[in-house]
C-alpha cells in the first residue's frame, strides 16, 4: 500500500452497536453497510459473529450484499470465535478476520487471569488460526494504551511473524493524550524489527473527548489505518468520528501526507441514516454533520461569508453532503419525479413494490404539508424499507382527547397477529395515554428508557420523528415513527419497538467484546 493512502475502517456496525440502546436489526445493518460501501469505506467491521446467532446472520448477510468494501468480523483469540468469523464472512468478495486479546497488566491480571506468557502464546495461536482462512488478518492488543511497552513490542513482533497483516493499537478506555499516543505509535514502528511487514492501525475511544485527536496524532506518526464510526457512535463516550477524521485529513493536506478514498458527499446522508436507525440524535453543533456546522448567525460572520465564503468556512458544505438548494416536491409531483429525487439523494429501491409504497407514503404526507423536503424524502425511504413481514403488531387507528383541565384519554385499535384488538386508557398526557392504551392490547411487560422527538424540517407542519427505547428482561430495542401528528408518530414508534422484541430476542447485546 502507498504511504500516502489512509485506510478507513468503519466499526459502526460492531463497536457502534455496543452503545447501550443502539442495537440494530439485520435489515438496518444492511442498509447502513450499503451506505458505507457507497461512501467508499475501505473496511466494514460488520459485527461479532460469536456474540449471537443474530449477529452471525447479520455479518453473513452483509458479506453477501457488499461487493466494494472488505468485510471484517471480530473474534476473541479463541478457535470457536475465529471459526465463526470465517464462516460468516465466507461469502464476501474481500474479507478480513480481526482477532484480539488484552495485553495491559490490569486486563491480564484481573480479567483474563493469565500470565503475559500465556497471553503471548494465545495471541500467536489466534493469528495462525485466522491465517488458515484468509491472508487478511488483523490483530489488536486490547488496552494497548496502558500496556507495558516492551511486552507490547514482543506481542506485536510475534503476531506479525505469525501472519498478521494489520496491527491495531487500541486506546480501549480513552486514557491517552495525543502527544503521548502519537509517540507510542512512532516508537512501536521504530523499535519492532518487522514493523514494515504490517499496516499500523489505531482504534481510539472518546472517554476524555480525545479520540479524534489521538487518532490524528497516530496518523502523523505513521499509522495508516484509522478505526472509527459514523457520528462517533460507540460504547461509553463513543469512538473517533469517521466524518471528523476524514475531513481533518482532507482539509489539512498541508499537515497530513496522506488522504482517504472516501466520497465525502455521502457523509451527511449516512450520518442521518445512522442517527435515524439508532435513535441517537445528532447535536446541532456536532462538527461536519450537525445542523449548525455550516450555519452563521453572527452579523460579522454573515457579512464575511457573503463577501467570501472562506472567511469563516474552511470546508464547503456541499463537499460533505449538505445542499444549499431546496428540493421542491409537492402533492402534484408524480412517481417519476419522486424516483428521480430519491436517486439524487443516493436512495434506490430494489423492487417496484417498494417504490410504489414510498410513493403512496409520499402522497399521504403531501396532503398534510405543502412542501416536501430532502429530509422528508429520506424518512419516507427509511419507513418504506422496513420489512412488513416482521410486523406482529400494527396500529390501525387511534383517537386521543386532550382538553384543558381534563385527563387525556386515548382509544386505539391494534392488529395483533391478524386480529383487531381495542384498547383504552387515560394518562398524564396524550402520548402517555396512547402508550397505555396500546400496552393494554399487547401483553408485554416493558419499560420506557427513552422518548425523543426531533423535527425533520422547519415549520409547524414538519414531520416529527419520534424515537423510543424499550427495555425488557435486560434486552433493549429502539423504535422509530414519523408523522406530522406527534401523537401518531409516537404510537408508531412504540409499535415499531414492540415488533422488534418479537424478532430480536435471540440477539445478545455485544457488550462483552473488547477493543
Amino acid at each position: 500500500m502507498s504511504d500516502d493512502r489512509l485506510i478507513i475502517f468503519d466499526t459502526t456496525l460492531r463497536d457502534g452497536e455496543q452503545s447501550p440502546g443502539a442495537s440494530m436489526d439485520q435489515d438496518e445493518k444492511i442498509r447502513i453497510a450499503k451506505m458505507l460501501e457507497q461512501m467508499r469505506v475501505d473496511v466494514i467491521e460488520a459485527g461479532f459473529p460469536a456474540a449471537s446467532k443474530g449477529d452471525f446472520a447479520s455479518v453473513k448477510a452483509i458479506a453477501e450484499n457488499i461487493k466494494d468494501s472488505t468485510i471484517c468480523g471480530l473474534s476473541r483469540a479463541l478457535a470457536s470465535d475465529i471459526e465463526a468469523v470465517a464462516e460468516a464472512i465466507k461469502p464476501a468478495q474481500s474479507s478480513r478476520i480481526h482477532t484480539f486479546i488484552a495485553t495491559s497488566p490490569i486486563h491480564m491480571r484481573d480479567k483474563l487471569k493469565k500470565t503475559p506468557e500465556q497471553v503471548l502464546e494465545q495471541a500467536i495461536f489466534a493469528v495462525k488460526k485466522a491465517r488458515q482462512y484468509t491472508d487478511n488478518v488483523e490483530f489488536s492488543p486490547e488496552d494497548a494504551g496502558r500496556s507495558e511497552f516492551d511486552f507490547l513490542c514482543k506481542v506485536i513482533e510475534a503476531t506479525i511473524d505469525a501472519g498478521a497483516t494489520t496491527i491495531n493499537i487500541p486506546d480501549t478506555v480513552g486514557y491517552n493524550i495525543p502527544f503521548q499516543f502519537g509517540d507510542l505509535i512512532k516508537r512501536l514502528i521504530e523499535n519492532i524489527p518487522n514493523s514494515d511487514k504490517a499496516i499500523f492501525s489505531v482504534h481510539c475511544h472518546n472517554d476524555l473527548g480525545l479520540a479524534v485527536g489521538n487518532s490524528l496524532a497516530a496518523v502523523l506518526n505513521g499509522a495508516r489505518q484509522v478505526e472509527c464510526t459514523i457520528n462517533g457512535l460507540g460504547e461509553r463516550a463513543g469512538n473517533a468520528a469517521l466524518e471528523e477524521i476524514v475531513m481533518a485529513v482532507r482539509t489539512r493536506r498541508d499537515v497530513f501526507s496522506c488522504d482517504t478514498r472516501i466520497d465525502t458527499t455521502q457523509i451527511v446522508p449516512t450520518s442521518k441514516l445512522v442517527s435515524s436507525i439508532t435513535g441517537f440524535p445528532i447535536q446541532p453543533n456536532k462538527a461536519i454533520v450537525g445542523s449548525n456546522a455550516f450555519a452563521h448567525e453572527s452579523g460579522i460572520h454573515q457579512d464575511g461569508v457573503l463577501k467570501s465564503r472562506e472567511t469563516y468556512e474552511i470546508m464547503r458544505a456541499q463537499d460533505v453532503g449538505w445542499s444549499d438548494n431546496k428540493l421542491v416536491m409537492g402533492k402534484h409531483s408524480g412517481r417519476a419525479a419522486l424516483k428521480d429525487s430519491l436517486e439524487k439523494l443516493g436512495i434506490t429501491f430494489e423492487t417496484d413494490e417498494e417504490l410504489n409504497a414510498a410513493f403512496d407514503r409520499f402522497k399521504e404526507l403531501a396532503d398534510k404539508k405543502h412542501e416536501i423536503f430532502e429530509d422528508d424524502l429520506r424518512v419516507i425511504a427509511s419507513e418504506t424499507s422496513i420489512d412488513a413481514s416482521n410486523e406482529k403488531y400494527r396500529l390501525i387507528s387511534s383517537f386521543v382527547c386532550s382538553e384543558t383541565g381534563e385527563t387525556p384519554v386515548a382509544k386505539v385499535v391494534v392488529n395483533v397477529d391478524g386480529k383487531e384488538v381495542k384498547g383504552e386508557a387515560i394518562g398524564g398526557g396524550p402520548v402517555d395515554a396512547v402508550y397505555k392504551a396500546i400496552a393494554s392490547t399487547i401483553p408485554m411487560e416493558t419499560s420506557l428508557e427513552l422518548y425523543s422527538v426531533n423535527n425533520i424540517t422547519s415549520g409547524t407542519d414538519s414531520l416529527g420523528e419520534v424515537t423510543v427505547r424499550l427495555e425488557k428482561d435486560g434486552h433493549v430495542v429502539s423504535g422509530q415513527g414519523a408523522d406530522t401528528d406527534i401523537v401518531l408518530a409516537s404510537a408508531n414508534a412504540y409499535i415499531d419497538a414492540l415488533n422488534k422484541f418479537t424478532t430480536d430476542l435471540d440477539r445478545e447485546h455485544p457488550q462483552h467484546s473488547g477493543v
